[in-house]
């Protein structure tokens, strides 16, 4: 319990005053709270704390967290929700009080360690940040010099952070962005993108009358904890909720409407439902006739029709005819009438359909992207885009700052992450790069590798393996990990960097109607700030000599050029010192001052500055109940100098040493309607919601500029059931695990430790197995062997197995004992082929932590991944992450964890998917669309081949 506090004192800036709001500490207390012991229990012994916000970096959601840092030793006690926090409300999941584990890891790395033997040998040194960054500084510094730019990649999987990585890479001139998109979402993102500009949705769960789900995003999907409040809220309004999933996930069980189509039909129940909506016309009109291309998809597709709005509908409704529920029936394997069941439900919506799809079907099947794609025509059709209850873009609800003295766009382009065969490729092709360095198309001096372990993550680990460990195609490789992992164990250096509660970082997520700004900080750096503590850098109050990775780009950026030859340097002063190196404190209080719409006025109110304001709420509501920004009619001041064109597309002359904005075409500002009205409209090429896509007309895909069907590799007609194939569903989440992260959470650990193979009952008797039966499940290019759950809780024809399991080590001391088995790696059938095979399974072991010889759990999971050979989409440039497989029972030599491939099939399936593309250049030799999101974008004249 806490000791009696003031009640009447503000509201919370963003909370909305709900009442559970009541049960946390009031902010006038957060600099001394006190409460008793709970270990010197029946004892009351008081202990004082200070309260000090952060976020959570367990997942992209970025909820609040307040930390429980006691006045006495600096220990952080706990780790609780934020109550100022807007869009968690001062919730978590189980995620985000884990983050204690992380902090208090036994395990975890505390000093920079370099490499003295082979890479992947398990040999190390302690050395010092200095003789680490003058060996990384060197290196880049001597790659710029000699005009090998493209040799430097940053390699991030969740970045956690917005913004800054543009700040170093710009600033040296490098175009070596990489990141983790193409195996997590860049299908969706795709199918998005073509209608509306932006890559993602954000929808307005809350205040819906019908919510539309793919896969379980209530309970394990993005921006779960966020989300999921609101979902249940909408629930509590009456909504009613439809889930597609061949799984019966947790949110499944909560909906109105379960489908378990056949993966990769999606598409075409979307579409049937489209079908339907135009058939009755059941849509909304006077959007549709405002905001689609309509125009256009009559001047390419029936150039002979008559150029008026009715004739539009009944050719729409005519393209899409075919689209019928018993079509939709017999590519799902679903009956007709449960589909003509949701056609119903969304018609009967009003305009307040609220839906996301993420990885899903869009990231598991050849032309995922158009299940995306065909959500949105739903959306569109039922006027549900924008509108409160419906979904809107994600950058309507997010800001991202920068810093003072960001460097212009660089003029380079790298085909090591941007390949010509990809054009539309939303992201970096980065789960194709080791193949790319196999085949000699570059190499890399200095990999940086951050939050990211594309040895565990990536499909075909071993061939990921295999060039990180040869120094003539990965010069000098720099872990940046707090934790070890399977991808560190090739690093050259592993450097130390803090957790979520050890660094800073900003961010914006798209977690509802509003808009946000959230601040994760060094909690115990703040606290020893509120006591007087001197601290110079985040070293000083991180444990060891972790580093915060700000700090460490400053510093790195400032070696690799001390004396401003190479123009780095003066991107990293100070803005109040000129000449003198910028600290974080004096980066954030110039963001916050210059970059953050309102937050200095709110500061003011407070009798703060606008960096003190965010070092104790940890956030800031820009605003809320945000809609219809593409109806924000246009002032003078932005027409000015712009033009409209023959379809009302407003644009301004821009040359090719500009820098394309964030989202859109350059120069493209607004739209004229049939009405006169000038708004701001949709970031596309005709800024209009685009149901006809020019870009992949231009792209050579004419085929696929709208809304389509694409059959999936892993379609009901590709899987021979009778011959033993199924298809096997990689991607799902457990809500209680991070990904790789939570390997050092003992308390998420202890909840989930078991990686068994879903598999339907009917499945279950034609192979003859059972529940705990060991299985070998054969991909294309090896296999692996796990353990059976029947159930009937999966679809048949289809088996699931969950991603978060499957982590190993290969030497003493370079893993986290809570979830890592041993392991060996043999050469069976020579050294193309690689067999893993566990060692041990998880065992107590002794830690400064107790808890360590108390653990009562043996799985460490099966690495799946490494059996799966890429499967880059032809458009989206997607990991295709869904498997045909031939399931059996486990043989005489099998081992429960074993993994075979024989990475020489894996480089032949990479040249199969590879031979589906068409390297195309658009028009006057574009390299790619301009308004397709590019992270880190050059300037123009580098998008021209």
């Amino acid at each position: 319990m806490h000791d009696e506090q003031p009640r009447c004192e503000p509201a919370l800036p963003g909370a909305r005053n709900h009442e559970h709001l009541r049960n946390f500490p009031p902010v006038s207390a957060w600099d001394h709270h006190v409460e008793y012991d709970a270990k010197a229990h029946p004892r009351k012994v008081p202990r004082s704390y200070t309260l000090v916000p952060t976020t959570c970096f367990n997942c992209e959601s970025a909820c609040g967290l307040l930390a429980y840092v006691d006045k006495d030793d600096l220990s952080i006690k706990k780790l609780e929700g934020n109550p100022a926090h807007p869009g968690s409300r001062g919730r978590n999941c189980a995620k985000g009080p884990a983050t204690i584990n992380q902090l208090n890891d036994p395990e975890r790395i505390l000093h920079p360690l370099k490499r003295t033997g082979a890479r992947g040998a398990g040999q190390w040194q302690r050395v010092s940040w200095d003789e680490a960054l003058d060996d990384i500084a060197a290196r880049i510094r001597q790659a710029i010099v000699e005009d090998r730019n493209e040799e430097v990649m940053y390699h991030v999987g969740r970045p956690g952070e917005d913004g800054f990585a543009e700040r170093f890479l710009n600033a040296w001139g490098v175009d070596g962005h990489n990141s983790h998109t193409n195996i997590c979402s860049s299908g969706a993102r795709f199918g998005m993108t073509l209608w509306a500009g932006y890559d993602r949705p954000s929808p307005d769960y809350a205040n819906a009358n019908v919510i539309l789900l793919l896969s379980s995003h209530l309970e394990t999907g993005h921006y779960f904890n966020p989300h999921a409040q609101r979902i249940m809220e909408g629930k509590q309004g009456g909504a009613k909720l439809i889930v597609l999933d061949p799984r019966m996930s947790n949110t499944a069980s909560h909906a109105d409407t379960w489908l378990a189509p056949w993966p990769g039909s999606e598409a075409a129940i979307l579409l049937a439902v489209a079908a339907h909506l135009l058939r009755t016309r059941e849509i909304d009109e006077v959007f549709v006739r405002r905001w689609f291309n309509w125009r256009t998809y009559l001047r390419e597709l029936h150039p002979e029709a008559p150029s008026d709005f009715g004739t539009f509908l009944d050719l729409l409704e005519s393209d899409y005819a075919g689209y019928t529920f018993e079509f939709a029936a017999q590519e799902a394997r679903v009956p007709a009438a449960k589909i003509a069941e949701v056609a119903e439900t969304v018609a009967a919506c009003g305009g307040r359909l609220a839906s996301h799809v993420w990885r899903s079907a869009c990231a598991g099947n050849l032309g995922g992207w158009q299940v995306a794609r065909a959500l949105w025509f739903v959306l569109a059709l039922t006027g549900s885009i924008g509108e409160k209850g419906g979904t809107s873009p994600n950058g309507w609800n997010k800001l991202i700052p920068h810093g003072p003295a960001m460097p212009a766009p660089h003029d380079r382009w790298n085909e090591l992450t941007w390949p010509r065969e990809y054009p539309l490729s939303t992201n970096e092709m980065s789960f194709l790069l080791p193949h790319f360095l196999a085949e000699g198309r570059g190499r890399l001096e200095v990999y940086f590798s951050r939050v990211y372990n594309p040895i565990w993550t990536n499909p075909d680990g071993f061939t990921w393996m295999q060039q990180l460990a040869d120094p003539g195609k990965v010069g000098l490789h720099v872990a940046l990990t707090p934790t070890w992992s399977e991808t560190a164990e090739f690093a050259d250096y592993v450097l130390p960097m803090g957790h979520g509660a050890e660094r800073h970082d900003t961010h914006s997520y798209e977690t509802h109607a509003g808009r946000w700004l959230g601040f994760r900080q060094p909690v115990r750096r703040v606290a020893m700030d509120r006591l007087g503590r001197n601290c110079t850098d985040t070293r000083d109050a991180n444990p060891g000599e972790v580093w915060e990775e700000n700090e460490f780009w400053f510093e790195l950026s400032w070696r690799i050029d001390p004396d401003n030859a190479l123009g780095i340097r003066r991107h990293f002063e100070s803005p109040y010192r000129p000449g003198e190196k910028i600290t974080v404190d004096e980066y954030y209080r110039w963001t916050f001052e210059n970059q953050v719409p309102g937050l200095p006025e709110k500061a003011a109110e407070q009798g703060m500055t606008p960096l003190e304001y965010m070092r104790r709420y940890g956030v800031v509501e820009i605003d809320n109940d945000v809609y219809r920004q593409d109806e924000r009619e246009l002032t003078d001041a932005e027409l000015e100098g712009a033009q409209a064109d023959a379809d009302g597309v407003f644009r301004r002359p821009v040359t090719l040493e500009d820098a394309p904005p964030v989202v859109g075409e350059a120069g493209s500002v607004g739209v004229r309607h049939e009405d006169g009205s000038i708004t701001a409209g949709w970031p596309t090429p005709s800024r209009k919601l685009e149901v006809y896509s020019t870009s992949m007309r231009d792209w050579g895909w004419p085929e696929h500029a709208t809304p389509g069907y694409i059959r999936s590799h892993v379609a009901h007609s590709e899987v021979d059931i009778d011959a033993g194939e199924l298809v096997l569903v990689p991607t799902f989440r457990l809500p209680t695990l991070i990904h790789t992260r939570s390997g050092n959470a003992k308390y998420l650990n202890e909840i989930s430790n078991t990686h068994p193979l879903w598999l339907n009952s009917a499945d279950a008797r034609r192979h003859g197995v059972d529940t705990g039966g060991l299985v070998r499940i054969s991909t294309e290019i090896g296999y692996f062997v796990c353990r059976v759950w029947v159930t009937e809780g999966i679809r048949p024809g289809v088996c699931a197995l969950s991603h978060h399991m499957g982590r190993w080590r290969l030497h003493p001391g370079e893993g986290s004992r809570w979830v890592a088995g041993m392991v060996e790696l043999s050469h069976p059938h020579g050294e193309h082929t690689f067999m893993l095979r566990h060692k041990t399974g998880i065992e107590p072991f002794d830690s400064d932590d107790p808890d360590s010889s108390r653990i009562d759990w043996q799985d460490p999971g099966v690495h799946q991944n490494l059996a799966f050979a890429v499967h880059p989409d032809p458009w989206s440039g997607m990991h295709c992450w869904l498997q045909k497989v031939t399931l059996s029972p486990a043989g005489p030599e099998d081992r429960y964890g074993d993994v075979y491939v024989d990475t020489r099939r894996s480089r032949a399936v990479y040249r199969e998917w590879l031979a589906k593309t068409r390297a195309t250049l658009g028009p006057g030799g574009q390299r790619r669309p301009e308004f397709l999101m590019r992270p880190v974008p050059p300037v123009r004249r580098a998008f021209r081949a």
